[in-house]
Order: structure tokens, then C-alpha cells, then sequence
């Protein structure tokens, strides 16, 4: 007997909450999210916060894995990690978790499908939310934020050759080129007996509950466009109440590097998932349910720089975020840190980011730190791997010999360990000081379009002579009538790992351009990087756009 069609669908349902998968032992979900350091301050801690989630009150939404797009590079990312996205999806279906495949637009291709007859059949939510058939622009978190990408282009990264030759060759294959998918790509199978298809957020909205889902994973493309605001997105899910995460590993943004903020396709990434998680929502990793590491993509080769600020005497907090904004992105993938505002020894998140650091940039002054967090920064050391520190950074973990409060510790030979210095205080602000670089070492790389004339310095000068065996002078600084001070220089250190420091990073001199290059080309030396012999300093920045 040929059952009608309704009626296939709701058996099907029936059938699906009966044969579920056994269910497994809860999710260990680790959420990231970022917190104001202080009201209306703008900096933000990135911090964690541990959830256990029971798999049957759990979703995965798999947004718009089309198998063709406008970008031909958007094809590959995509087929790049949904190999990564289909074991999460076997693993989680395994344990319970219940899969809803969202390709929009692409309904006719599964008319037929169990997994869609099942979610047509799935009976209306009683609570269904007004407009969540609606495309969601922007929640009101996110009027706090600025958008950090310009994606008016449509952000396609494909160069204009490349752009040619896949629309010829999506033509050729009779796809519309501003239109290509049609279904989910291959790469993604569809349970037949489990799985869910939608791209109607109110049938998702009556999926989830239907099995009484309150944590809701959504992956897929793109984060900056559908995977935000789709009627099933990020955004109309948080607004709604849903405990929604983005899973950030195994996800792309539409961004073409050509546009501001000018950075790499995959630092454009980061920023969204950024602001996803000031403003919208949580984000989590494939490794929380896969295991081993957090999936990266092939091409993104970028060191991790973690930028460490903790003392309020020369604004670093400010001065280094613009800095790395301005000219770290292209290189770089960029973390920032930032001194707790209630307990001056405590740097929220520091152990997870110096954990996998490439290049450590100290900007402290006078903290003692919990065993932990001093733990882990003396282990980044003791591994070798490159320091840069400005300023205070002589004297970040040093109360001049003063015990410490109570459940910290200090460092107190930090400047002679790690940067070769011997700091022991400064001139009177009053006396101006005249920078040089030392000839001998004039085509060091760190000093690659730095003024071969003097300038002047803006802060007091440090005293930090004599400097350790093993220090290469770069830069140095003289008050009037008085002997030379180091100002800049390289450190071999008893670990065999490299350090560079100066004792510049008054607030001013990140608008002086010698100084700029100077912390600039210190990064790229300490990375292992070629220094740029020229770098675009001048750049003018689009005016900022609320999104």
C-alpha cells in the first residue's frame, strides 16, 4: 500500500522518536565568551565557562554547506572542513544530538526526502517567536559594537582571474553564476532515518521543540552573513532564548582581505567570531566532542602574537589594541589580554592563550600572579619561544623585593632572565631624551625603516645598563650631559630562546613612526618572519560603520 504523502511524513516522525539513537553521557562543552574588563570600557577578557548538555536536548544546525558557490575559494574552504564537520556529525548523531541540515534555498532538491517530510511533519511549537521567518540584521547587544569587516562587496576573496574562470565554469555546468547550489554538498550525507532539513526557522523553531532543545550548536557558512542572520541563526536564536553556540573551528566568513580593515581572509574570521562573542553569543570547538585539537585550516599560517597589558600608567591597553588592529592582521592572528580591574595580580585567561602563543608581547608593570598563570608564562620561557616586551615589561612581575599577597607569586628576576636588562629606574620626566640607533648594528632586520637620524623620545629615559652577555644593542637614549642608556635590543637568553625589548611605549610614540616599525619589525624577527622591507604605515582607515 502507497501511503499519501502527509501521512509518510508523520510516521516518519513518529518513527524517528522512537528508534532515536541511544543516547550517550552528557556533552562536556567548554563555551568562550568575551566580558567587559569594566563597564563601558571596550576591552574585553576572553573567558570559558564549562556546560554539561544532555545530547537529546541538544542540536546541531549545519547552515547553507551548499555544493557550489558564487567564490570558488568559498568552495574549498568548505570542502576543506566538512570532512572535520562530518565526523562531529556521526559522533553527535551516535550519541543523541539531533541534526538539522539547513541548505537555503535549496527545499525542491529534498522535496522527497525523509528528513525532509519529517520536518515539514513536525507539529507547530506553541511558542513559535513573531518574525522568526525574518532575516535578523542585528540584535541589540551589538548597537554596543562596531561591525569589524566590510562586507559590502559581498565579500567574495576570489582573485579577478580566478573570479572569471569559476563563473565560465559554473555556466558550463548550467548553474546560474549568482546562484550556483542546489542541494547540500556531498560531502555532508543526510540521515535518512534521524536527520532533519529546513530552512524555515519556524519548522526549526518547532523541531527543537519537539525534543524539548534548548542547546543548539550552529556550523556551517558563512559566519558573517547566514550563519548570524538567517531565520534559523545565531541571532534570532540568542534573541529567543535559546542557549545557542557557534561552533568556530569549523566555519568561513565571506570577506575579501582588499577591503578594510585590509587583514587576512582568516584574521576577517576571527574578528567576526570576535564580535559573536561580545554580542550575540558563545562559540565552542569540534574537539570538545571530536577530541584532539581544534580543526585549522591548511592555508592559515599565521603565528599566534598574545598581547599581554597590565599596567595603567601609559595606556598600553589602548595603544596596542590599535596598534595590532592596524598592522598585525595581515600576518597575524592576535589575542589581547588585559589586567583584572578588581584584582590587580590576575590576568583573566592568561594560561589558555600563553598555552599556544608564538610570539609573547609583555606590556606589565608590578604584578605578582596566581602560581598558575606565573606557571605558565615561566614554561613558555623555559620552552625557548620568543619574547618582545616594551616599557614596563623590565619590571612586569617585580614588587622591588616586597612579598607578595597572599596566593601569588612574583618574578623578580625577570628583566635580567628574559630580556638581558638591568633596570633600575629612569630620569625625571622633565629631561628630555635623544634616541639613536647604534651604527654597528644599523641593518639588523628589527631596524629596517627605522630613522637612521636621531628623534626625540616622548617618555623618561630608562636606566637598564649594563646590559647581560648575550644582549645585541639596538637603539640608545641620552639625557643631556649624561652616559648612554640602552634603548633597544635583542637577547639570547640562558634557554636558548630570543627576547626583544625597549624601553619605549610612552602613549605618544605609537604615533611616531620609527617607533611603530621598530615594535612592528621586533614581531616579524621574534615569529621567524621575513621583516617586510616596506610596510604601508599610512593607510587611511574607512570611516567605521555600525552594522
Amino acid at each position: 500500500m502507497i501511503l499519501p504523502i502527509k501521512r509518510l511524513a508523520g510516521c516518519l516522525f513518529a518513527l524517528t522518536l522512537m528508534v532515536a539513537p541511544l543516547l550517550g553521557d552528557d556533552l562536556q562543552m567548554q563555551l568562550r565568551f568575551q566580558q567587559e574588563t569594566k563597564p563601558d570600557s571596550g576591552l574585553y577578557h576572553q573567558q570559558t565557562r564549562g556546560e554539561h548538555w544532555k545530547p537529546e536536548q541538544t542540536a546541531i544546525i549545519v547552515c547553507d554547506m551548499w555544493d557550489l558557490h558564487t567564490c570558488e575559494n568559498a568552495v574549498l574552504r568548505g570542502q576543506e572542513f566538512a570532512p572535520r564537520l562530518n565526523d562531529l556529525l556521526k559522533q553527535a548523531r551516535d550519541q543523541g544530538v539531533t541534526i538539522i541540515h539547513a541548505p537555503s534555498g535549496c527545499m525542491k532538491h529534498y522535496a522527497e526526502h525523509p528528513a525532509r517530510l519529517r520536518a515539514k511533519q513536525t507539529p507547530k511549537a506553541v511558542d513559535i517567536p513573531a518574525e522568526i521567518n525574518q532575516w535578523c540584521h542585528q540584535i541589540p547587544a551589538e548597537e554596543k559594537g562596531i561591525y569589524p569587516v566590510d562586507q559590502s562587496d559581498g565579500g567574495n576573496d576570489d582573485e579577478a582571474e580566478q573570479r572569471a574562470a569559476w563563473k565560465a565554469s559554473l555556466t558550463a555546468q548550467e548553474r546560474n553564476p549568482d546562484r550556483p547550489w542546489i542541494k547540500q554538498t556531498d560531502l555532508l550525507p543526510i540521515d535518512p532515518a534521524h536527520d532533519y532539513i529546513s530552512d524555515q526557522g519556524d519548522e526549526v523553531w518547532s523541531i527543537l521543540a519537539a525534543h524539548n532543545i534548548d542547546n543548539v550548536v550552529l556550523t556551517g557558512v558563512h559566519t558573517n552573513m547566514c550563519v548570524l542572520g538567517r531565520p534559523f541563526g545565531l541571532r534570532q536564536l540568542a534573541k529567543n532564548g535559546k542557549n545557542v553556540v557557534l561552533m568556530r573551528d569549523l566555519t568561513d566568513t565571506m570577506y575579501n582581505p582588499k577591503s578594510w580593515p585590509y587583514v587576512n581572509h582568516f584574521t576577517g574570521t576571527d574578528l567576526i567570531v570576535s564580535h559573536i562573542e561580545k554580542f550575540v553569543c558563545p562559540t565552542v570547538s569540534s574537539n570538545q566532542i571530536l577530541g584532539g585539537e581544534e580543526f585549522a585550516f591548511a592555508a592559515d599560517k599565521r603565528p599566534h602574537v598574545v598581547i599581554v597589558m597590565a599596567e595603567p600608567e601609559y595606556e598600553t591597553e589602548q595603544t596596542l589594541p590599535q596598534f595590532g588592529g592596524d598592522f598585525l592582521g595581515r600576518d597575524f592572528r592576535v589575542s589581547y589580554l588585559y589586567g583584572s580591574q578588581s584584582d590587580p595580580h590576575d590576568i583573566p585567561g592568561l594560561e589558555k592563550a600563553v598555552a599556544t602563543a608564538d610570539v609573547l608581547l609583555i606590556s606589565v608593570r608590578r604584578r605578582a600572579l596566581p602560581p598558575e598563570q606565573m606557571e605558565a608564562v615561566r614554561k613558555y620561557v623555559a620552552a625557548g619561544k620568543p619574547m618582545v616586551g616594551i616599557r614596563t615589561a623590565s619590571h612586569a612581575f617585580g614588587l622591588r623585593g616586597k612579598q607578595p599577597p597572599a596566593g601569588t607569586e612574583t618574578w623578580e628576576e625577570f628583566d635580567q632572565e628574559v630580556w638581558g636588562g638591568n633596570y633600575s629606574g629612569h630620569y625625571a620626566n622633565k629631561l628630555k631624551s635623544t634616541i639613536e640607533s647604534v651604527e654597528a648594528n644599523q641593518k639588523h632586520p628589527i631596524l629596517r625603516g627605522v630613522s637612521r637620524e636621531p628623534f626625540p623620545q616622548n617618555g623618561s629615559l630608562y636606566q637598564a645598563a649594563p646590559l647581560a652577555a648575550g644582549a645585541t644593542m639596538l637603539l640608545t637614549g641620552t639625557v643631556e650631559g649624561k652616559p648612554a642608556e640602552p634603548v633597544a635590543w635583542t637577547f639570547r637568553r640562558a634557554d636558548g630562546g630570543w627576547s626583544f625589548y625597549t624601553s619605549l611605549g610612552y602613549k605618544d610614540e605609537f604615533q611616531n613612526r620609527s617607533f611603530q616599525r621598530l615594535l612592528l619589525n621586533s614581531i616579524y624577527w621574534a615569529a621567524g618572519l621575513e621583516v617586510p622591507a616596506h610596510f604601508d604605515l599610512t593607510k587611511p582607515t574607512p570611516q567605521q560603520r555600525k552594522s
